[in-house]
């Protein structure tokens, strides 16, 4: 029995370390591959048997990937990641296999295996529908994991001072230290517990608990003063849920 398997990454030369550890098996076949914007539509095109899919592409992710293609679309998904401390735990949560960037040779080829058997078993994986279900009623992001070197950083989300948008990156701040972290603002908005961290502009979140003064400005801004003394700016139209949060902590 041949498998189709369809390769969703960004990343291109992610897809063709994948596409040619897949070519030395004879059971498997290319469907195609792509970046996330055109996953949805390829998914349908292709209806492949397997899918890897990487969580972290900056215009369209992984999680929005499934969402919008039903997670019965694909009866086997191999997810990819690169220290996404989300989607590890989702994943060990709900058993899902997945692969951890970058991977050798005998870790992928024990998860393809393992993705070979389950889809000759034949039925759906209800663990993925649960997957995306908790994604909606889960805890919020309590730690991230951020690579340095060679070891990873565990970094209480409550010890971050604010966030900072880089390209497809994101800037933790944490006392003075600044982190990044492969993770886009709009992601991490989802992850983060509202009611601590807020957007207050399209380049920045900041933790409500770390402003020490609010200095209104010209045409409803302002701008906001944390305890180490970083300025950041308030805009007028994410004024009203910043002081919203503030005082409901308060």
């Amino acid at each position: 029995m041949t498998l189709r398997v369809l390769i969703v990454d960004d990343e291109p030369l992610a897809r063709q370390a994948i596409r040619v550890l897949l070519a030395k098996d004879a059971e498997i076949e290319i469907a195609g591959e792509c970046s996330g914007i055109d996953a949805v539509d390829a998914i349908r095109r292709e209806k492949p048997d397997i899918l890897f899919l990487d969580v972290q592409m900056p215009e369209v992710g992984g999680f929005d990937v499934l969402d919008r293609a039903g997670a019965d679309a694909v009866p086997v998904v191999v997810f990819v990641t690169a220290f996404d401390q989300y989607a590890l735990r989702a994943f060990e949560m709900h058993a899902l296999d997945y692969l951890l960037k970058p991977f050798d040779d005998r870790r992928f080829a024990e998860t393809l295996r393992r993705a070979k058997e389950q889809r000759r078993r034949g039925a759906i994986d209800e663990r993925l529908t649960q997957l995306l279900a908790s994604r909606e009623q889960g805890p919020y992001l309590r730690r991230f994991l951020v690579k340095v070197r060679e070891k990873v950083l565990l970094i209480r989300a409550e010890d971050v001072d604010w966030i900072e948008a880089a390209d497809y990156y994101a800037s933790l701040h944490v006392g003075g230290k600044s982190h990044l972290l492969r993770e886009t603002m709009a992601d991490l908005e989802k992850q983060l517990d509202p009611d601590r961290f807020v957007r207050v502009h399209r380049s920045a979140i900041v933790n409500v608990d770390r402003v020490r003064e609010i200095h209104p400005m010209f045409r409803g801004d302002c701008t906001l003063v944390l305890q180490d003394g970083t300025h950041l700016r308030l805009s007028r139209g994410r004024r009203e849920a910043f002081e919203k949060i503030v005082s409901l902590r308060a």
